[in-house]
């Protein structure tokens, strides 16, 4: 079971290598500068965040994903700055990506903050050739024979620059973000045989911000990815009581072919500066069948003030879900 569990994982880096697909993410909603550069700063204060998750807890070889966040205003320039790290490993493969982001913000009357950015950054891919293993190979005492060419004895990897670019609105009551990564769909050789490419990907989300009364509130949101081959969604659901507590659920799937977990959320804030979130898939698709579901946990930081000179956005709100 594990030798294919490792081939299954080798087979998904040979296809994700001409069109690798995001990382993962149930706590989408509280780590929007991840998936478009336009948000850096609209909080208005420095804001750091981290995320860990591993996902199909179980599968040997399983996903496991470390994601790092840093954004603040420029409010002398009217603009944002973020800085974006992430560590996604899947079997034998992984990949680390370093990010910086820029955005240019736009009063929009007296309730609404437009901004236009862009990011550039690093990336690594490696895939530890070690570690795989073939029916046909012969692995005994620490000797590694594939019987397979293309397949790598020893790590190897490659580094590939890649662009982005994302146009964000918020509101007092909603908020909508268009991004793209990999702009120019760059491409690199991996070791003697194998080439990476990252192809175009695409994210639309949105965030509704609503006021029930007794000092409950709803935010819905959603998540759209698609590389114009796969698309994938997310829509969630979540309460927060007292501008502190926060609970509630989300869905990953659109239909009977996509439909991958239910996630069930939770968070609170534990002073005034520190929040942290969690949350569980419960997976839907087959794979339920060799894995005890997901885990993520979110620690953020938010300094709570602003910070810099110059003149803050007319806009009055902290878009904040804890």
């Amino acid at each position: 079971m594990k030798q294919l569990l490792t081939i299954f994982a080798f087979l998904a880096f040979v296809l994700s290598a001409h069109g690798q697909q995001p990382a993962q993410y149930s706590l989408f909603m509280l780590n929007k500068l991840n998936w478009n550069p336009g948000y850096a700063g609209m909080e208005n204060s420095l804001v750091a965040t981290g995320i860990y998750r591993s996902q199909w807890q179980g599968l040997p070889g399983n996903p496991i994903t470390q994601n790092v966040s840093v954004h603040l205003p420029l409010n002398i320039i009217s603009s944002g700055f973020g800085i974006n790290l992430e560590n996604d490993e899947l079997g034998a493969q992984s990949r680390t990506t370093g990010t910086v982001m820029y955005n240019y913000q736009m009063a929009l009357g007296r309730r609404a903050v437009l901004s236009l950015g862009a990011s550039a950054g690093l990336s690594q891919r490696t895939l530890d050739g070690d570690k795989l293993r073939t029916p046909e190979g012969t692995y005994v005492s620490g000797v590694i024979i594939h019987n397979d060419a293309l397949l790598p004895t020893t790590p190897v990897s490659g580094n590939l620059t890649t662009f982005g670019a994302g146009i964000y609105l918020l509101t007092e009551q909603l908020e909508v973000g268009l991004s793209v990564r990999h702009l120019t769909e760059p491409s690199a050789p991996l070791g003697d045989a194998l080439t990476m490419q990252l192809n175009r990907a695409y994210f639309l989300n949105a965030q509704g911000h609503f006021e029930l009364g007794g000092s409950i509130s709803f935010h819905p949101s959603a998540l759209v990815r698609s590389d114009g081959v796969q698309t994938q969604t997310d829509l969630a659901a979540l309460f927060r009581y007292n501008d502190n507590i926060m609970a509630g659920a989300s869905l990953r799937g659109y239909n009977s072919n996509s439909l991958d977990a239910v996630a069930l959320i939770g968070g609170l804030n534990l002073s005034e500066n520190i929040s942290i979130a969690y949350s569980y898939d419960l997976t839907l698709s087959a794979i339920n069948q060799v894995s005890n579901g997901s885990h993520e946990v979110m620690l953020s930081y938010n300094l709570n003030k602003p910070i810099g000179t110059g003149r803050p956005p007319k806009i009055i709100y902290n878009p904040r879900s804890l």
